[in-house]
């Protein structure tokens, strides 16, 4: 049922069927994240010879090559399981309820049940991907300039990447059961994710207590940073938070970020203080001119990878203070004041 198919062929069989040779087969198999069977195991079905030829397709028309499709199917495989492993659990829990309450006489009801819901699912996620397919083309449509080089999944932007995360989230969880847990988890998700929405980033992934998110320009990631912290400050359910940004060349590949400006942004988030943010020299060029913030100078720091590493403490203006433009730039010191990192 949840393969849509009947498992009918072996290895050999899907190659012949798909015109894709055993070897290649397995090692794209083995990238989805799948075991890979013994060759004579009948445990492919239509569907899945039909995705190799799919593949094919796709290598003919030039969107993707062959040396790296296993690199996509890893993408894919990656992103998909952990969606697929929520879904079965969400599955699970409901068919137990299910089969308890009919005194486990007949689990035909609630498993026919479950293959009239699959549809529904996989409808529903197939709307959610359009939209975002949608979303990120307006915003590459929006660029300006002409379209920078793309190759076999890779692309190098100038982005504002930000990391957030929850103070003291070890000490606060230890006294948490784990529906406490999910509550905090799913409300500090919520926060960042309809923050960074609606400052127009997007969110990248989430590291169990952190997230990361990326920006178009440093003025849109400040923004984003700043509301994370106004909102957790008035939601007495979560804790502190505290954000790092940095800004630079980010290598974008298979919708994951890489790159200087992402373990900076790191490091920095690691070093700063609760309802704080902290951004590098780059970013804070970025700002320079802008009567929206204040940045003020830090004593550098040490941090793996940075043995100087100059942070700079970002916070909204004051009333009748100069614009930033007017105070020393913060890569040339100048008589910018210092704070020591605490």
């Amino acid at each position: 049922m949840l393969l849509d198919g009947d498992r009918l062929w072996t290895r050999k069989d899907v190659a012949e069927r798909s015109g894709v040779e055993p070897e290649r087969s397995a090692r794209i198999w083995r990238a989805l994240g799948f075991p890979v069977a013994d060759d004579r195991a009948r445990v492919f079905t239509e569907a899945d010879v039909e995705a190799l030829r799919s593949g094919e397709r796709l290598i003919e028309a030039g969107i993707i090559t062959e040396e790296s499709e296993v690199a996509m199917a890893r993408a894919l495989g990656h992103h998909l399981s952990r969606l697929a492993e929520w879904q079965v659990q969400t599955l699970w829990s409901w068919l137990g309820r299910a089969l308890g309450e009919d005194g486990g006489r007949d689990g035909t009801a609630p498993v026919e049940h479950v293959a009239r819901l699959l549809p529904e699912m996989e409808l529903l996620q197939r709307h959610v991907w359009r939209r975002h397919l949608a979303a990120h083309a307006g915003r590459m449509l929006a660029a300006d300039g002409e379209p920078e080089p793309f190759h076999d999944g890779a692309d190098i932007r100038h982005l504002a990447v930000g990391f957030t995360d929850m103070v003291a989230y070890t000490r606060m969880t230890r006294g948490l059961d784990s529906a406490e847990l999910s509550r905090v988890l799913d409300r500090f998700e919520s926060l960042v994710g309809g923050a960074v929405a609606e400052g127009g980033g997007r969110v990248v992934k989430t590291i169990g207590d952190e997230v990361l998110f990326v920006g178009e320009s440093a003025s849109a990631a400040a923004g984003i940073a700043w509301e994370l912290t106004a909102r957790a400050a008035h939601d007495r359910r979560l804790p502190q938070l505290r954000t790092g940004l940095a800004h630079g060349p980010v290598l974008i590949r298979y919708g994951d970020v890489y790159g200087a400006a992402v373990n900076i942004a790191a490091r920095l988030t690691a070093v700063a203080r609760p309802d704080t943010v902290l951004v590098d020299t780059a970013f804070a060029g970025e700002l320079a001119g802008t009567t929206t913030y204040d940045l003020k100078v830090l004593r550098p720091v040490s941090v793996r990878g940075y043995s100087r590493l100059r942070p700079v403490l970002l916070r909204p203006a004051r009333p009748g203070e100069p614009p930033a433009a007017k105070r020393p730039h913060p890569q040339e010191g100048g008589r910018t004041k210092r704070e020591p990192m605490r």
